[in-house]
């Protein structure tokens, strides 16, 4: 799996995955964020959480215009400045005003620009590392192993964003509960029902906070709003560490540096394609990115409407085995143990073999020894959810190279096309999981005015699961996705194109804000059925012109 690729792919890999740190760390506590300290509604909420989403997915469209001029090096490291900026204003405490709101979406815009200038641009450079005959085989593989880099970084970000949110709350005498900010918003501007103020109560006697219901409110909501700004800070730190990483490493990847018109100068052995070989290409670019678009409207309600479902509908504590997975670094010993357990089989030497089995030995031996000290019931928070999926990435893509990898050599293996229309039937079969789950339970609504009772909230399992079946999905599509747009991209458009595909990202994104449109009187099932039905159409679709898309690929 790692053998053969260049050391050109390791320093941008690691490169992305300090700066996918600082973003993942971010979207974790964004839309939570949004609601704790302005009070803004789920439809409000969901506006802003859409929009901010599809513009840090379509600037690298316009960076990828300006790197195909200027060059991709130069665009990556202003990016790196200018992401870093907008982090760092995020991450300054403001008054829940109008000038505190105007500083939060100027923080925005330059994220989403920064982030349009090195995201695309970098992966790119990768792409070329892949342009030469000698790792061109390598190119799926690689992009593979790209993108479990970008999942470390965000494997670890849930559990930093949590470690702030606790480490702020408990110096202030508070502990975490998901009902409490919404309430606090209702009360102070003058909303709350009866009902409402009688669960207010309950978790301010709870809180053991001996003022009036006011001043708890209040109180609240502003430590709650300074820990997500302590969140928020720990992207400036990954920023720095990504771009020491990215300066320091230039001479092994320094060579990819390079736009069409650097490569006739260099001798770069790029195709030249008549009008009508280029045209033809677009297009089935084009068609694929139709395609991704219902994909990232659905993959993304993991920082909306599932934290939502998460926060309001989902066990606030877990027993038994299920503790396991709440704590990161007993995901990282068992992603040790995994790869350790594909080193024994892929080994060539006696000597490697048996080092592979100590490491799997030795890895789950102390997560047995960290099972029988946890404690027997563990709180949890709702944005740690969201470690699930990459986790599921990084565990899961020695998996999927060994299976394509057979399925190669019996000379089997699907197009990238076509993984991607599997994968959308994925999708759907993920959500599904989450609309059984959902059957019977309150709408949003009725969870706002009122609450919800502890006995209501469902295993932590449900979405675990769907976690798990849409990382299969993401498998097939993402890193597939992004290899076939540098393979069949015109040289001339490389950038435009990689640009392209974060585009159609940016416009799934977007469309985010639909499903949490729904958020409210509508049940729960019927929600995430409109996603369902988004992920077969677009299979449906995908596959109705596999012949042209297989005909480039």
């Amino acid at each position: 799996m790692f053998e053969g690729q260049p050391k050109g792919l390791y320093a941008l890999a690691l490169a992305n995955t300090g700066e996918r740190f600082g973003y993942y760390t971010m979207l974790a506590i964004f839309s939570l964020f949004l609601q704790a300290k302005f009070g803004y509604t789920a439809g409000e909420t969901s506006t802003i959480f859409g929009t901010f989403l599809a513009a840090v997915y379509f600037m690298p469209l316009v960076g990828g215009i300006l790197a195909d001029k200027c060059g991709y090096g130069k665009m990556v490291t202003t990016g790196i400045v200018v992401m870093f900026i907008g982090y760092l204003l995020l991450a300054i405490p403001t008054m829940a005003n109008m000038s505190g709101k105007m500083m939060m979406f100027g923080s925005l815009f330059l994220i989403a620009c920064g982030t349009g200038l090195f995201k695309g641009n970098l992966q790119v450079m990768v792409g070329n590392l892949y342009d030469s005959p000698q790792y061109s085989s390598k190119r799926d593989t690689a992009f593979s192993l790209f993108y479990m880099a970008i999942n470390v970084g965000a494997l670890f970000a849930p559990t930093a964003a949590t470690k702030m949110t606790n480490y702020v709350l408990e110096g202030a005498g508070f502990t975490y509960n998901a009902q409490i900010p919404s309430l606090a918003h209702q009360f102070l501007n003058g909303t709350i029902k009866p009902e409402g103020n009688a669960a207010l109560a309950s978790l301010q006697a709870a809180q053991n906070f001996a003022g009036d219901t006011s001043a708890f409110c209040s109180a609240y909501i502003e430590k709650l709003s300074e820990a997500y700004n302590y969140g928020f800070a720990v992207a400036c730190i990954s920023l720095i560490i990504s771009m020491a990483i990215y300066i320091s490493c230039r001479n092994m990847y320094k060579h990819a540096d390079y736009n069409s018109k650097q490569a006739k100068t260099v001798n770069h052995n790029e195709p030249e394609l008549t009008p009508a070989q280029t045209k033809e290409r677009i297009v089935a670019l084009l068609l694929v990115f139709a395609v991704v678009i219902f994909f990232w409207m659905s993959f993304h309600q993991n920082g909306l409407t599932m934290t939502f479902f998460a926060r309001d509908y989902t066990a606030q504590s877990v027993t038994g085995i299920n503790r396991l997975g709440f704590d990161v670094w007993n995901l990282v010993l068992l992603i040790i143990a995994v790869y350790g357990t594909f080193s024994i089989f892929q080994s060539k030497t006696g000597k490697g073999k048996a080092i592979a089995g100590i490491v799997v030995i030795a890895s789950l031996g102390i997560l047995a020894w960290a099972y029988s000290a946890m404690d027997p019931t563990i709180n949890i928070l709702p944005q740690i959810f969201q470690q699930f999926n990459p986790f599921f990435v990084v565990a899961l893509t020695p998996v999927s190279l060994a299976v394509f990898g057979y399925l190669a050599r019996k000379k089997k293996e699907p197009s990238a096309p076509r993984k991607i229309g599997i994968g959308m039937i994925i999708a759907a079969c993920g959500f599904l999981i989450l609309a059984i789950g959902s059957m019977g339970l309150p709408t949003p609504t009725a969870v706002e005015e009122a609450g919800i009772s502890p006995d209501a909230l469902v295993s932590p399992d449900w979405l675990i699961s769907t976690y798990l079946v849409l990382t299969f999905a993401e498998l097939l599509l993402s890193p597939m996705g992004i290899s076939f747009v540098s393979k069949v991209a015109p040289p001339k458009y490389k950038g435009m194109m990689m640009g392209g595909w974060f585009a159609a990202t940016a416009i799934g994104n977007y469309l985010v804000a639909v499903i949490g449109y729904l958020w409210g009187d509508i049940q729960l099932w019927i929600v995430w059925s409109v996603l369902i039905a988004c992920c077969l159409l677009s299979a449906l679709f995908i596959f109705s012109v596999m012949k042209r898309l297989e005909k480039v690929a």
